[in-house]
C-alpha cells in the first residue's frame, strides 16, 4: 500500500471501494486563486451543480504544473507519453452536498494527454504549446493554445516559493481550496464524478509574475489581490470515471 493511503482524515468523504486506475506525479504546481463575482462565474457552471463558496465568496483557480510518471495500474509508465505539461482553470462546486472541482478549461502539450483526458475522463482538454524551465529556483511557464480563437488562454508566468512548506489548518481558506478529492462534469445531461486521492497538501507561500493575458482577463471586475501557493511534488491516484445516480 502506498503511504498516501495511510492519510485519509483530510478527505471530506471516504475512499472509493474500487481499486485506483491510474497514478501520476504533479511537479512544480503553482496555485493561483482569485475571489470571483458569483454573477460572473455562475453562467459558466451547469445548473446541476451548486457554486461552492468560502465566507460568501466564489473562487477561481489557475494551476500550471508538470506531470511525470503517469501510468496505468499494473503497467510500467509508457516512454515519452508519461510526462507532459498541463494548465488547469477551475472553480469549486458541490453536487448533492459533496464538494468537488469543476474544470472550466484544461490545456496540455501532448495530444496523448489531450485525448486521454477527453476520452477517459470526458474533460474539456485542448492542445497547447507549452514550456517549463527552472532557473535559479524560479519556474518559468508558458502556454499558448493552438486555436487562435482561444488566445485568452495564453499564459506566461514566473513563480517561486518564498516560505517553508506547511499544512493549512482545517478551518482555513487554503484547506478549503486544496483538499478536494473529486471533480464533476456534465456530459449528455448526465453527471459524472472522477475520484482522486493523495496525501494532505503541504504548500509554501509563493510570488508570481504574470506577463501575458490569460483566461482570467475575462473577469475584469476583480479587485482582490491573488493568492499564490507552491508545491514541488505530489503523487496522485485516479479512479475510473463514474456516472452519479440522479
Amino acid at each position: 500500500m502506498h503511504k498516501a493511503f495511510l492519510e485519509t482524515n483530510q478527505r471530506p468523504f471516504p475512499l472509493p471501494e474500487s481499486r485506483w486506475l491510474m497514478t501520476q506525479t504533479w511537479n512544480h504546481l503553482l496555485f493561483c486563486h482569485w475571489p470571483i463575482d458569483e454573477k460572473v462565474i455562475q453562467p459558466l457552471i451547469p445548473p446541476e451543480f451548486e457554486l461552492d463558496k468560502f465566507a460568501g465568496k466564489a473562487w477561481l483557480g489557475v494551476i500550471p504544473f508538470q506531470v511525470t510518471d503517469m501510468r496505468i495500474r499494473g503497467l510500467p509508465k509508457p516512454p515519452y507519453l508519461h510526462t507532459y505539461l498541463e494548465l488547469n482553470i477551475r472553480t469549486y462546486v458541490t453536487y448533492k452536498g459533496t464538494p468537488g472541482i469543476y474544470f472550466l478549461a484544461l490545456d496540455a502539450d501532448k495530444w496523448s494527454a489531450v485525448w486521454g483526458g477527453k476520452i477517459g475522463a470526458l474533460l474539456p482538454y485542448r492542445k497547447a504549446n507549452m514550456e517549463m524551465q527552472e532557473r535559479k529556483n524560479r519556474i518559468h511557464f508558458q502556454s499558448k493554445p493552438l486555436d487562435p480563437s482561444q488566445k485568452e488562454r495564453t499564459l506566461s508566468i514566473q513563480y517561486q516559493p518564498i516560505s517553508e512548506s506547511y499544512s493549512p489548518t482545517t478551518d482555513s481558506l487554503e484547506y478549503w481550496l486544496f483538499e478536494r478529492y473529486c471533480f464533476f462534469i456534465l456530459f449528455k445531461n448526465r453527471v459524472f464524478r472522477g475520484d482522486i486521492h493523495h496525501n494532505h497538501w503541504k504548500v509554501s507561500q509563493a510570488v508570481a509574475k504574470i506577463d501575458q493575458p490569460f483566461f482570467f482577463t475575462l473577469f475584469q471586475n476583480r479587485h482582490d489581490a491573488p493568492l499564490f501557493h507552491y508545491t514541488r511534488k505530489k503523487q496522485a491516484f485516479m479512479w475510473m470515471l463514474n456516472k452519479v445516480e440522479s
